[in-house]
């Protein structure tokens, strides 16, 4: 009886420890992949310590929005294969948007426009939406900043 304790807990330690590790780290794939992006396109772009990318094209007003603020914005959103996932004007709190929007939108005025190559983490992350974007995704919005309030 204790052999075959001991041989069954042997084998849950030995299980244990070799589980597999699923979690990977997208920052540098995801790097990678914008990277190849703008040098495929040609684009030059600017990047934050947190790994989003961004051209301002038209830096619009002088005042930029933050965080508290609602944002009006037109936008298109499409991914590095050029899939176009959603277009079209909304008006919602910058809280409440992905974390690329968050730190992204602020970098320009109103009347703006900028476009954001945002990596997985900054987007949804590990959770796919629906079909139109797969898990992991690195994401990209041309954007341009109608109004906050």
């Amino acid at each position: 009886m204790l052999r075959k304790i001991l041989t069954f807990t042997i084998i849950i330690v030995i299980a244990a420890s070799c589980k597999k590790d699923d979690t990977v780290d997208y920052g540098p794939i995801d790097d990678k992949i914008i990277k190849d992006y703008l040098t495929a396109n040609s684009l030059t772009a600017k990047s934050t310590p947190s790994g989003l990318y961004y051209i301002i094209t038209t830096p619009g007003g002088d005042i930029h929005p933050n965080i508290n603020l609602q944002v009006k914005v037109k936008y298109k959103g499409y991914l590095t294969n050029g899939t176009i996932f959603d277009q079209g004007t909304i008006t919602y709190s910058l809280s409440q948007l992905i974390k690329g929007w968050q730190e992204g939108l602020p970098l320009i005025g109103v009347g703006g426009k900028i476009k954001l190559l945002i990596p997985s983490a900054l987007g949804y992350g590990s959770s796919s939406q629906g079909t139109a974007i797969p898990a992991n995704s690195v994401l990209i919005f041309d954007m341009e900043l109608l109004d906050f309030f």
